[in-house]
């Protein structure tokens, strides 16, 4: 069976450090090691519409998204980007699979359950079944692995689950996908609450780095950061998580180990040590936001690189279909 390797991020809300290290970046780094046949990325509209939007605002957004996958170096050569809406096989094959979804294993997911109390409109059947139309995300390429956040796992479980019973009940068609967990910046947590992951829907502005803020706006946010009264630089999740969580977003951005870090901050004070936090960051951000700049002015140049990519997805999303629905008895010319 083929190798593909799929992944997409909602265009809502704004990409936070967490979102790049935890993922954009480690994308940037497979595209280059070319251990899969392909690389599928996608921008999850179709998710994004499962709560309350404002479709000005959507529209903007997925052109800001995939903007910011090029500017941190996604290669439309190695990798396709490409509008999850603009291939309609997404939409259908996430029907398909309902039915062979039960109500109890999504009504049991976490995140349906942590979203569904904060909707004020109520809560759409849309909510309900987000992880199966993630689930078809995931198997209408025949992924081979999909990386996710710790968040996510339970989801890909489920998409686990889904891609076996079909395979079981109408033969053998997909593979079963692999969770790719990245250990070091996986989970890059909140500023403010060190026990929580930073979000890009977080309410509280200064507990997450967003890629868009300006340096100034870094600085200060790194340096209000939660830490704790020891004044020991060490790495201990537990007891310690506001300085285990500067040191995580620092050995991501320096390339340092925490090992190495708690040595080379060794009886150094925290005031220090938040400012060589914030000088790493931003010489990971501000060239990314130049590179965005320059690619907001190119909307010709964006628009072709999402109509190509929805192009070739639609070519194996196409195919992998018409074998799903030959199997489940519903084409009547084979």
């Amino acid at each position: 069976m083929s190798k593909n390797f799929v992944t997409g991020i909602q265009p809502s809300g704004r990409l936070t450090l967490g979102n790049y290290l935890g993922a954009i970046r480690n994308f940037v780094k497979l595209q280059e090691e070319k251990d899969y046949d392909e690389f599928f990325v996608f921008i999850a509209d179709l998710h994004a519409i499962t709560v309350s939007y404002n479709p000005s605002d959507l529209r903007q957004n997925i052109k800001k998204l995939a903007a910011l996958y090029l500017a941190c170096g996604l290669d439309p050569s190695k990798v396709t980007l490409f509008v999850q809406s603009e291939v309609h096989e997404h939409a259908e094959i996430g029907y398909l699979l309902q039915t062979i979804s039960y109500i109890g294993e999504l009504e049991r997911m976490t995140q349906y359950k942590d979203k569904k109390v904060k909707q004020v409109e109520g809560v759409s059947s849309a909510l309900l079944t987000y992880p199966v139309l993630m689930a078809g995300d995931i198997l209408l390429y025949n992924a081979y692995a999909v990386p996710v956040g710790l968040d996510q796992k339970q989801h890909l479980e489920l998409a686990r689950t889904i891609s076996e019973r079909f395979n079981n009940k109408f033969g053998d068609l997909f593979n079963i996908p692999i969770p790719l967990i990245q250990k070091t910046g996986a989970k890059i947590m909140s500023l403010q609450d060190p026990t929580k992951k930073m979000s890009k829907s977080d309410p509280l502005e200064k507990a997450s780095i967003y890629l868009d803020d300006s340096e100034d706006v870094i600085r200060k946010k790194i340096a209000s950061a939660v830490t704790d009264s020891d004044g020991i630089i060490k790495y201990d999740e537990k007891n310690k998580p506001g300085i285990s969580n500067l040191l995580a977003i620092m050995a991501c951005c320096s390339g340092k180990s925490i090992q190495t870090l708690e040595n080379e901050f060794k009886g150094a004070g925290y005031g220090e040590f938040k400012k060589a936090v914030a000088n790493s960051v931003v010489e990971v951000i501000i060239p990314i936001q130049k590179k965005y700049e320059e690619l907001l002015k190119n909307q010709d140049y964006l628009n072709k690189v999402l109509d190509d990519g929805a192009i070739k997805a639609s070519y194996f999303a196409k195919k992998q279909l018409s074998k799903m629905k030959r199997k489940m008895g519903l084409e009547r010319k084979k």
